[in-house]
């Protein structure tokens, strides 16, 4: 019997192969989705009004389907403070980490250690330890390896954000922006649509029946790669290698770097065709809180001046501002300066929205049977047939 056409979604022809499986549907995704014009949106709220939820809210809505009374939100949060703390196991293993490496390495470490002095197998239950731990592993590992001095121990009193924050005990920042600047942080990088790399990675390893904190692990590893979430700091090295906000300067600054073959990180997107709303919210945080802070006002010159030169390379199909843009201007602003932690800060937020489509594919799918084990096939090519010569 032929196929129902409508529900052949997708044809798949040899010249699909070896391309990273880009636009192929393998999967279905309730937590969010990414419309190549508007962007980023949660449960179908647009990202960009999800920045004014609470964080907490936020992730209640990618696990659970919908917004929380202001009830239900008081009791998830209670709920995160609850679980918080970690196991001596993991700070002692954090403070023998080696400061040569790099804090994605060490996010990842943490979280091995993490699951196995906390899972307890149950794949909802997992997630929320993970989201209310996660906090205080990243805080630990920033006061270590910065050389700030001892772990903070999380309060009962405050906020998942606002812990984070007094965990850090950053060096001479001011707390209220710093907040301010990773409440909109983390609810802008929850989540990105079922099929970017370190949520496609995370919910492959989740497929076989790894735990949430290996999955989490598999997923940061995935996102420590320079071409994923390692991009936000590589485009503030952009921003302080134009250093200027001279129009005409940084437009021949980005002119020269593209020809001669740079990437321009910050800018363009492999679904989106419009300035990312992400970038959008991002660039008004920055006009309210540091707009006379240099690198700013250049991240900013550059928000028009890139996509007008970019835009007259025939082979750029979308010039404009991505989430990565101005991002870490701003957290160098409100006092994070060092850029090789801005990815751990993408992970820490990331991490809570593969979690939300872990339980989605491994508890609801399928009619609670969830997904099967990740098997994609691959073609044999390139291997004629051979004997070894016994003779």
């Amino acid at each position: 019997m032929a196929a129902d056409p409508s529900e052949v979604l997708f044809t798949v022809t040899r010249a699909h192969l070896d391309t990273g499986l880009r636009g192929i549907p393998v999967g279905t995704c309730g937590t969010s989705k990414v419309d190549p014009i508007e962007g980023v949106s949660y449960v179908g709220y647009p990202v960009a009004e999800m920045v004014d939820v609470e964080p907490e809210a936020a992730v209640y809505l990618l696990y659970f389907k919908e917004l929380p009374t202001p009830e239900q939100l008081a009791a998830f949060k209670a709920d995160l403070r609850a679980r918080q703390g970690l196991s001596p196991t993991v700070i002692n293993a954090i403070k023998a980490m080696p400061r040569e490496g790099h804090p994605m390495e060490w996010l990842m470490a943490g979280l091995v250690y993490l699951g196995m002095t906390s899972k307890t197998g149950d794949w909802v239950e997992d997630a929320k330890n993970l989201v209310a731990k996660s906090t205080e592993l990243t805080a630990a590992i920033f006061r270590v390896r910065s050389g700030w001095g001892e772990p903070i121990a999380p309060r009962a009193d405050l906020d998942l954000i606002e812990n984070f924050v007094y965990m850090l005990g950053v060096p001479g920042a001011d707390n209220a922006k710093l907040t301010e600047v990773l409440r909109s942080f983390y609810v802008l990088h929850l989540d990105h649509g079922g099929g970017n790399l370190s949520t496609f990675v995370g919910k492959a390893v989740a497929s076989g029946n790894a735990d949430q904190f290996a999955s989490a692990c598999a997923s940061m590893a995935a996102l420590y790669g320079p071409l994923h979430g390692r991009a936000n700091q590589d485009c503030l090295e952009l921003v302080r290698k134009v250093g200027t906000d001279d129009p005409e300067k940084a437009a021949a600054y980005i002119k020269a770097a593209f020809e001669r073959g740079d990437k321009i990180y910050g800018f363009g997107h492999a679904v989106l065709r419009a300035e990312d709303p992400r970038a959008r919210v991002q660039y008004a945080l920055g006009e309210r809180i540091c707009p006379d802070d240099p690198l700013f006002r250049t991240a900013k010159t550059l928000r028009t001046v890139a996509p007008a030169v970019l835009g007259t390379f025939e082979k750029v199909s979308n010039p404009f501002p991505n989430v990565d843009a101005v991002s870490g201007a701003l957290l160098n602003a409100v006092g994070l300066t060092d850029s090789n932690y801005y990815t751990v800060l993408f992970g820490l937020s990331r991490m809570a929205g593969i979690a939300a489509q872990v339980i989605d594919e491994r508890v609801r799918a399928r009619g609670g049977k969830g997904v099967p084990i990740y098997r994609p096939k691959y073609i044999a090519e390139g291997q004629p047939p051979r004997h070894l010569n016994k003779s």
